[in-house]
């Protein structure tokens, strides 16, 4: 029953959190598009981790629209205060999430190993009982 509260804690978080940085959140340096991924809250409601996935072509704009999201923790917090209905706001940590670079980077890897003729091990051969 507690990690169905937790999920929808969670789900409402990722919802809420989206849109005051998208809405609400006046930084100059928020240019690049991005994706809440995912919200990981333990289960005192305490602390939570709030994945980032920020695209964009340039490294450096994604770089500094990631800062501006982490810079802005405190102010999303307050806004987190005034719109759900919890006794208390978890403390929140935005961290990068890099699985969109690191299944690109696989893919890659799968691509270049798609030419190359891969050595067809047979079964080994089982002893026969008598």
């Amino acid at each position: 029953m507690a990690n169905a509260r937790v999920d929808k804690v969670n789900a409402e978080l990722k919802r809420s959190i989206y849109e005051i940085l998208s809405k609400k959140v006046k930084s100059q340096e928020l240019t690049e598009m991005f994706s809440i991924v995912k919200v990981d809250t333990d289960k005192e409601l305490t602390y939570a981790k709030v994945y980032v996935s920020v695209f964009s072509a340039d490294k450096e704009k994604a770089d500094k629209t990631f800062e501006a999201i982490k810079h802005s923790e405190n102010f999303v917090r307050q806004c987190l205060f005034k719109e759900m209905r919890i006794k208390s706001v978890p403390q929140i940590v935005f961290l990068k999430d890099d699985s969109m670079e690191y299944s690109q980077k696989i893919e890659k890897m799968l691509s270049s190993l798609e030419g190359l003729s891969l050595i067809h091990i047979s079964e080994p051969t089982r002893p026969r009982l008598i």
